[in-house]
């Protein structure tokens, strides 16, 4: 068989979350980011508008994702003249800070794998 070049403009994507036993999403990508712009903007709020996406939906998400966990993760201050504020609480934070190095294993590996993948494509 020819040996060809894979295409360099060709780059791999892939997704990784967390889900029950039948299937039911908790944790992914998306609501990963929105954990960490909470806590980097120091409210639900201003994450959502820094992600432009809707405040209420993502309150819905947050909320089942500890129902499915079994725990808090957000701590929060309700509004007043200033405004309200929500934190990670203390196993939000763990959670967070885990999937961020799980992540970074897997994108390590993915990115080994999809070079071999590249390496040995053959036509």
């Amino acid at each position: 068989m020819e040996r060809i070049t894979f295409p360099s403009h060709v780059r791999f994507n892939y997704k990784i979350w967390l889900s029950t036993a039948d299937d039911q999403g908790i944790l992914g990508d998306g609501k990963w980011q929105i954990l960490k712009a909470i806590e980097k903007h120091g409210s639900l709020k201003a994450a959502t508008q820094a992600l432009n996406i809707t405040y209420r939906r993502t309150w819905g998400d947050l909320k089942k994702i500890e129902e499915m966990l079994g725990f808090a993760i957000l701590e929060k201050e309700r509004g007043g003249k200033d405004g309200g504020k929500s934190t990670l609480t203390p196993e939000g934070k763990k959670l967070v800070e885990a999937f961020d190095e799980f992540h970074e294993k897997m994108d390590s590996y993915m990115e080994e794998a999809f070079e071999e993948f590249r390496n040995t494509f053959e036509v």
